[in-house]
């Protein structure tokens, strides 16, 4: 404590003498040892009000926004710097605010470089140190029995997003060399196949949760309830969390002594950071922004990640500038809100998640389940591939090295698993591609209104003469008829009674059209059960065809009277559900275990009247977003459906191979009852069953931007 005291009063003393608003002396002048004298007096009562009252701010803060709360911390840090000059002797010290905040910043860094760098050199030291970092006073017991052998806790690092080729490039390409060591000696990797819906809602939910049964997408529309379900809102995090454990019988992963962070979903655990389905709660309830205080209660840590936070700002505007000007594509708009909200999640979220993992590990937690989303995030608008990712990957590894750091000095040992939920496809979207949008798409296949832009592009256009296949030159055709079609489809059919009323009903609300990267789902809230496909063709005979001949879309599923759910693609191709075959048909080049998902999602009671899954190039690995996004997921096709598994060696090998979120949940369950350790409860805990009696589960049929 003297040593960093020491240290700061020289630092206020050469910020005097550099910064011409910040003086530690009256205009008179005073003796050097006056001046030594008052930088001595300002950095203790600095020091002093950083320790006892910044907790103070940031418990009070907590229910501002996280984003507003990182750019708060210059401000709120140099206003106790202010303070602390005023606390000064005869009014000597004084700073222009905002030299205030520059000071207050290098003081703090300062401070905690100075202390941490003395620590280092006493393990003791420092272990207390990244305690109290962490807001842990002591260590939790490991076993029970002093004597026995201590039992290896587990810690899963989810890389949000990271398929597994671009791990494999990463690693080859000496992008990631802390997971090349591991490669090299202690780990293994294996791949994994998501499920049709390769999103995070549905794979962090059957990982997390043992069952994603009836998540048909990230977002979707309930006939039954007339919610739009959206996978990262609170309210149905929630509930789709209660579905799960109502379903399994069984809490989550978590359950015993588990900890769960940045993640959607809680899966069992009683210790809570930045958790989805946990933000649904009111008050003293919501112990998901304890992380934050955790995190934050340290100015130097505050001031850090505020800086990064602004550092990664620069950053996005800079390298979404040089991608303008170089004309690269494909591209989206990277403007607006966008690098403050990719700031938080590769600076903020990377931040506190990384210091809640090291405090449990600190406190000796038997399981810990964490997601960093910062590629997932980036990826979706600069490409799965290229120099911003790839600079993403590089800060991930190092997160991932300090970590398994941290190891050393907790009180049991820790195995590390690393994995990814899904991957990311490359390619141009859909609207990009095609000069309208799905929503657009489907409107103008339902004989409804589409805006003066589509009507002016596709309604009079004529087939460019040997510019496409007859495919592309079938599916404008059936546009420009849809486009002409009469709106009182009912009328023109001369439909009469009861099957007039059913068309009314169905027709009065309009389609709901949602995008989940490259899988669109289209619902009509008039019918309250799935609708068939001759159904549709009898309300809207041009829907069906106008979507399946379109040249950006690879397939439809949609039930059948005839042959209970059929496939549709181009060319009229019309497979029945029960004999889809990966590697033919309709589905060749979508991969293998492509027909067995397409079964599981057309048995989910949730299931869209219309599925709608976007081309698949296999040569390049692209496909078509239905969102404003060049590195997708969601749908079928290319990297996204390949996740990753990185395991210690001398864990139980998974299977070959390895299919579906649930099946992992599986594996990790399996790892955590190896080695003598405590077995996982099969009953719902009770702190659980808590969890869940209080949380709002309902919510309006709101659309969001994407439908």
């Amino acid at each position: 404590m003297i040593t960093v005291w020491a240290v700061s009063t020289l630092t206020l003393l050469l910020l005097a003498g550099l910064l011409p608003d910040f003086q530690l002396q009256s205009a008179d002048g005073e003796s050097l040892t006056t001046v030594a004298f008052t930088a001595a007096w300002c950095a203790g009562a600095f020091g002093l009000l950083s320790a006892l009252v910044w907790p103070l701010i940031v418990r009070a803060v907590l229910l501002v926004p996280a984003l507003v709360l990182g750019l708060l911390v210059f401000f709120l840090n140099g206003s106790l710097l202010l303070l602390a000059l005023r606390l000064s002797a005869d009014g000597r010290a004084a700073a222009a605010p905002e030299t205030a905040v520059v000071v207050a910043a290098v003081m703090s860094a300062v401070a905690s470089a100075t202390s941490t760098a003395l620590a280092v050199r006493d393990d003791e030291a420092y272990r207390r140190r990244l305690y109290r970092l962490a807001d842990r006073t002591r260590p939790r017991a490991a076993v029970r029995d002093p004597g026995a052998e201590p039992v290896p806790g587990t810690v899963f690092l989810q890389l949000d997003g990271v398929g597994h080729r671009v791990l494999a490039e990463a690693v080859a390409a000496g992008r990631m060399p802390t997971v090349a060591a591991w490669l090299a000696t202690t780990h293994t990797l294996t791949p994994w196949r998501t499920d049709w819906s390769s999103q995070t809602g549905a794979s962090q939910l059957g990982i997390l949760h043992g069952s994603n049964e009836d998540v048909p997408a990230f977002r979707w529309y309930e006939k039954d309830t007339g919610r739009l379900m959206v996978s990262n809102r609170p309210a149905s995090a929630v509930e789709l969390q209660r579905r799960a454990v109502a379903r399994t019988g069984d809490g989550g992963l978590l359950t015993l002594d588990g900890a769960s962070r940045g993640n959607l979903f809680s899966g069992g655990a009683d210790q809570l950071a930045l958790v989805l389905s946990m933000a649904a709660r009111r008050g003293r309830r919501n112990r998901s922004r304890a992380g934050y205080f955790a995190y934050f209660s340290d100015p130097a840590n505050a001031v850090r990640t505020a800086g990064s936070l602004v550092t990664e700002v620069v950053r996005e505007i800079a390298q979404a500038l040089r991608a303008r000007l170089r004309r690269e594509t494909p591209r989206v708009s990277r403007g607006g809100l966008y690098p403050f909200v990719r700031a938080f999640a590769t600076v903020v979220e990377r931040d506190v998640v990384v210091a809640a993992v090291m405090g449990d590990m600190l406190a000796g937690r038997t399981a810990v389940y964490a997601d960093l989303v910062a590629y997932d995030e980036v990826a979706h608008h600069s490409g799965p591939r290229g120099r911003d990712t790839d600079q993403v990957l590089a800060r991930l590894d190092r997160a991932v090295g300090l970590i398994a750091g941290v190891a050393a000095h907790a009180p049991r040992p820790y195995r590390i698993v690393l994995l990814s939920d899904h991957g990311q496809s490359p390619g141009e979207t859909f609207a990009s591609a095609y000069g309208l949008t799905l929503k657009d798409l489907v409107r103008a296949g339902c004989g409804l209104p589409v805006s003066r832009r589509v009507r002016r592009a596709w309604g009079s256009a004529r087939p460019e003469q040997g510019a496409g296949s007859e495919a592309r030159d079938a599916a404008r055709e059936a546009l420009r008829s849809a486009l002409h079609r009469p709106v009182d489809e009912a009328e023109e059919a001369g439909k009469e009674g009861a099957e007039a009323a059913a068309v009314a009903a169905a027709r009065a609300p309009e389609p709901v059209v949602l995008a989940s990267g490259n899988l669109g789902l289209v619902s009509f809230p008039g019918v309250p059960h799935r609708m068939t496909r001759e159904e549709i063709d009898r309300l809207h005979p041009a829907l069906l065809r106008t979507l399946a001949e379109h040249p950006g879309i690879g397939f439809l599923l949609v039930a059948s009277e005839e042959h209970g759910s059929v496939v549709l693609a181009r060319d009229g191709v019309e497979v029945p559900v029960a004999r889809l075959a990966d590697g033919e048909g309709p589905l060749a080049g979508f991969g293998k275990g492509a027909a067995a998902a397409v079964r599981r999602t057309d048995g989910f009671p949730h299931v869209a009247d219309i599925m709608v899954n976007s081309m698949h190039d296999p040569a390049t690995g692209t496909v078509h977003a239905f969102e404003e996004q060049i590195g997708s997921h969601g749908g079928l096709g290319g990297d996204q459906s390949e996740a990753f598994l990185l395991w210690p060696r001398e864990l139980t090998p998974p299977p070959v191979p390895l299919v579906g979120a649930e099946q992992v949940h599986q594996v990790l369950r399996g790892w955590l009852r190896e080695g003598q350790g405590p077995q996982v409860p099969l009953e719902i805990s009770r702190s659980e069953g808590d969890a869940e009696a209080f949380l709002p589960v309902d919510e309006p049929a709101a659309r969001d931007k994407n439908g």
